[in-house]
C-alpha cells in the first residue's frame, strides 16, 4: 500500500478435485484451471507484518498459529472456515525492535508446543498458556532463519541460520546443540526432516546448494533401515539384516 509493503494471510479452499486421494496428474492439459476460493483474512491490522503461519500438525484443521512482528497469534476457523477469530495472543518483550522471524509447530505432546525464532535466539511456547517454557539464547551466531521438529523424537529441534550451520537440540537440556552441520557456505535458509525417515534432513542455502545429510547418530532408526517393513517379503527381511 502507497510506499509500504504489507506482508498478509489468508486461508484459501482448494478445489474438491486437487484434495489428497486425487490420482490426476496436476500438468495434464486436458484438466481446466481451478480456482482457489479466498474463505478469509487472518486481520494483522493491529499486530503488524506476518512472518509466518502454521497448521495445527494434527487434529480437524481449525487451528491456525500466525507470527506477526512479536505476537504470536492463535485463530480458531469456524465451522464455514470462512471467519477466523483470535482465541489467544502472547507478545515477545524486551529491549529494541524485537520481530519473529519464523516458527514451528511440534508434531507431539498433543500439539501443545510451538518453537519460534527470533533474531539468534530460539524459544519454545506452551500453546494452551501462551508461556515460554525454553529458550536457547544465541542458537546461532547470526539470524536463525528456519527450524523444524523431528517428526518420530518429540523432543529433538533442528535449526539454521546466517552462521552457514544447522544445529540440533534436545530440547530438555538447551545448554549445547547435540549435533552441529557445517556444510554450507553461506546462509542456511530452509531445514526440513523426511516425514519418514527422520534420518534424512534437507538443508537449503544461498551458496546455491541444496544439501541431503544422512543423521544417523541422531536418528530414531538404526543404520541401513531405509526400507518400510511392509514392502519386504521374509525372504527379502533376512537378506537385509544381513546386509
Amino acid at each position: 500500500s502507497d510506499t509500504k509493503v504489507m506482508t498478509c494471510a489468508a486461508v484459501w479452499r482448494m478445489p474438491k478435485e486437487l484434495e489428497s486421494g486425487s490420482h490426476e496428474s496436476p500438468d495434464d492439459s486436458s484438466s481446466n484451471t481451478q480456482t482457489l476460493e479466498l474463505l478469509c483474512h487472518l486481520d494483522n491490522t493491529a499486530h503488524g507484518n506476518m512472518a509466518c503461519v502454521m497448521w495445527e500438525p494434527m487434529g480437524d484443521g481449525k487451528k491456525i498459529i500466525s507470527l506477526a512482528d512479536n505476537n504470536i497469534l492463535l485463530w480458531d476457523l469456524q465451522e464455514s472456515s470462512d471467519k477466523a477469530v483470535l482465541s489467544s495472543s502472547a507478545a515477545l518483550e524486551g529491549k529494541g525492535q524485537l520481530k519473529f522471524t519464523s516458527g514451528r509447530w511440534s508434531p507431539h505432546h498433543n500439539c501443545t508446543q510451538i518453537a519460534t525464532a527470533n533474531d539468534t535466539t530460539v524459544r519454545g511456547w506452551d500453546t494452551r498458556s501462551m508461556r515460554q517454557i525454553y529458550c536457547i539464547e544465541n542458537a546461532h551466531g547470526q539470524l536463525v532463519r528456519d527450524l523444524d521438529f523431528n517428526p518420530n523424537k518429540q523432543y529433538y529441534l533442528a535449526s539454521c541460520g546466517d552462521d552457514c550451520k544447522v544445529k540440533f537440540w534436545d530440547t530438555r537440556n538447551v545448554t549445547e546443540p547435540v549435533k552441529t552441520l557445517e556444510e554450507h557456505s553461506h546462509w542456511v535458509w530452509n531445514v526440513r526432516y523426511n516425514h519418514s525417515h527422520d534420518q534424512l534432513i534437507l538443508t537449503g542455502s544461498s551458496d546455491s546448494r541444496v544439501i541431503l545429510s544422512n543423521m544417523v547418530s541422531i536418528s530414531s532408526e538404526p543404520f541401513g533401515h531405509m526400507v518400510d517393513d511392509d514392502e519386504l517379503s521374509d525372504q527379502e527381511d533376512q537378506h537385509q539384516e544381513e546386509k
